[in-house]
């Protein structure tokens, strides 16, 4: 580990659990979204990495979606709150086990809004009910359809079931993004030096109608022209 990294890694475990701390202080969506945004700004700043979206007409101010997204890097969640920040769209990331308890990531994760997904578990019933709740009382809904960060060469990994029953159960538009910088890999280089700007374009698309019949990485694919 070089000195970049060491750097980089305390500015983060220094955001992470003092952002998890102000974040366990309120219940209130709005000031969560306040602080989260705030927390992503910071962190994409110390890495001198700015976000730019390039169709931002296409971003909803308010309303209740599933949010999905590529993931081939640990800071996509921050760089989707900063494509966010004019938007009044608040959601609950779906967040797997491994996070919650993770003692870099955990006390941000259990207390930003996020429900928690454990594939250990025989049944999802649980799960379900946590994002039906989140959504009777206002919030939309953010995943990672892919599952995990996609650390291959093809721009996108296969998608799980579980997103297109989440749109379904709950009567949510679909509201696709894509993350187009290999953020992966801009991370990377931001961390072995930060003293180069570096950007990331993050693109929406057109909503997907939950009731469509359409496989949804199919949808998602087509969309943004992704072969």
């Amino acid at each position: 580990m070089n000195l970049g990294s060491i750097k980089h890694l305390l500015i983060g475990l220094y955001l992470t659990n003092s952002y998890g701390l102000k974040l366990r202080k309120t219940e209130d969506p709005k000031e969560k979204k306040r602080l989260r945004l705030v927390y992503s700004k910071a962190q994409l700043s110390a890495l001198n990495i700015t976000v730019t979206v390039e169709n931002p007409e296409m971003v909803p101010k308010e309303g209740k979606y599933l949010l999905i997204s590529n993931h081939r890097s640990i800071i996509d969640p921050p760089i989707l709150e900063v494509a966010l920040c004019d938007s009044a769209l608040f959601g609950l990331w779906v967040s797997k086990k491994e996070l919650y308890n993770s003692p870099f990531f955990g006390l941000f994760v259990r207390n930003a809004g996020s429900i928690l997904l454990d594939r250990e578990k025989s049944q999802m019933s649980g799960f379900f009910a946590d994002i039906k709740k989140g959504v009777s009382e206002g919030s939309s809904i953010f995943i990672f359809p892919e599952g995990t960060r996609n650390k291959t060469e093809q721009p996108l990994g296969a998608f799980k079931d579980g997103s297109r029953i989440i749109a379904l159960k709950n009567r949510l538009p679909i509201l696709p993004v894509y993350i187009k910088t290999n953020a992966g890999q801009t991370l990377k280089a931001a961390i072995k030096n930060d003293k180069v700007h570096r950007e990331i374009v993050v693109r929406f698309g057109e909503l997907i109608d939950y009731k469509s019949r359409e496989n949804l990485e199919v949808s998602y694919k087509e969309t943004f022209g992704i072969s």
